[in-house]
């Protein structure tokens, strides 16, 4: 990302915050704030487990806090930060909500719809057409994902050893 304002910087720390909440959690590490008017008007991170949904992600939980503070369903003006591309579920809120710019951190290369897999935001077919950015903040935001990721992987590596039967047992075979 070119030159980023310190606005920007803010904004997107604050975002890698929600991130951390989410780790903290047992949540994948995902973090997003919708500010207008210099002003942070909704904020969340990933909350799939605690709610048992698959609507919980960051950006649907903070645009929820948005509109519901704004009494409003469409946010124009407004700047989303997230930690993680979107994926087509939260892209596709964001144009709905009439967002005026997303930026992210780093791409999701397995569910991005804004980059990686399409270009929800900026498809010259939509009735709406957000800015977006990404790269802002993008190595303590990969660092988090990928540490989680591995630890998964090493935590699920240890509870196959433990297993009485070995691995095999584990994966059912």
């Amino acid at each position: 990302m070119d030159d980023p304002s310190e606005q920007d910087l803010h904004f997107m720390q604050l975002a890698l915050e929600e991130a951390r909440l989410a780790r903290e959690q047992d949540e994948v590490p995902v973090g997003a704030v919708i500010v207008l008017d210099g002003q942070v008007i909704g904020r969340g991170h990933n909350e799939v487990r605690a709610q048992a949904s698959p609507l919980a992600h960051a950006e649907l939980l903070a645009l929820q806090q948005a509109t519901a503070l704004r009494n409003e369903p469409r946010l124009p003006g407004a700047t989303v930060y997230t930690t993680l591309e979107p994926c087509f579920m939260c892209a596709g809120a964001l144009s709905h909500a009439r967002v005026a710019r997303v930026i992210w951190a780093v791409r999701d290369p397995k569910f991005g719809a804004c980059a990686s897999l399409a270009e929800v935001l900026t498809d010259s077919r939509m009735n709406h057409r957000a800015q977006v950015q990404e790269g802002l903040l993008a190595e303590p935001a990969r660092h988090l994902l990928k540490s989680f990721f591995a630890d998964k992987r090493a935590q699920a590596k240890a509870e196959s050893q433990a297993s009485p039967l070995g691995e095999d047992a584990a994966k059912g075979d």
